[in-house]
């Protein structure tokens, strides 16, 4: 049984041993844990405001990752979406519980928009967010606080009003 959760420092180590290789293994981009401090500092970095983090979690092993960033202005960006491999899909729903824990948040804190920028290589991504009501967006009409990251060349709008 999967279970979302909001982040615990014991679940650090997990969520590393998550994202890093999803990142550079399964999708080749060239990025290390020293290149994201904000995986070092989840609870500084993400919850705080209306933001969070959240993991889900199967037998206490760290299966799933998501966290909503405060940007301000009762807007909010999607980050560290990560699900295991052999986690993912609509059967099992993981991906599905971890947006669901996050839109329900944001819809407490009274976020209007949740922006979220991703890889041009994450397709499967694409289709989830916009089968969830996101729509893509245009760089330039994101947020001037909306962290852009590097990598980040697709990017989408999730409205909440």
């Amino acid at each position: 049984m999967v279970k979302v959760v909001p982040f615990a420092a014991p679940h650090q180590a997990g969520v590393l041993a998550l994202i890093l290789p999803i990142q550079q293994t399964e999708f080749a981009i060239p990025i290390t844990a020293a290149d994201q401090p904000d995986l070092q500092t989840i609870e500084n970095f993400y919850q705080q405001g209306c933001g969070n983090f959240w993991v889900a979690l199967e037998d206490d092993a760290v299966i799933g990752s998501i966290a909503l960033l405060d940007i301000g202005g009762s807007q909010a960006a999607l980050r560290k979406m990560f699900v295991r491999a052999d986690r993912r899909g609509p059967a099992l729903g993981v991906a599905a519980q971890l947006l669901a824990a996050l839109l329900s948040w944001a819809k407490e804190k009274t976020v209007r928009e949740v922006y979220l920028g991703t890889t041009a290589q994450f397709l499967a991504a694409h289709r989830f967010y916009e089968k969830h009501g996101f729509t893509a967006v245009s760089r330039a009409t994101l947020p001037p606080a909306f962290p852009v990251m590097t990598v980040d060349s697709v990017f989408y709008r999730y409205s909440l009003a």
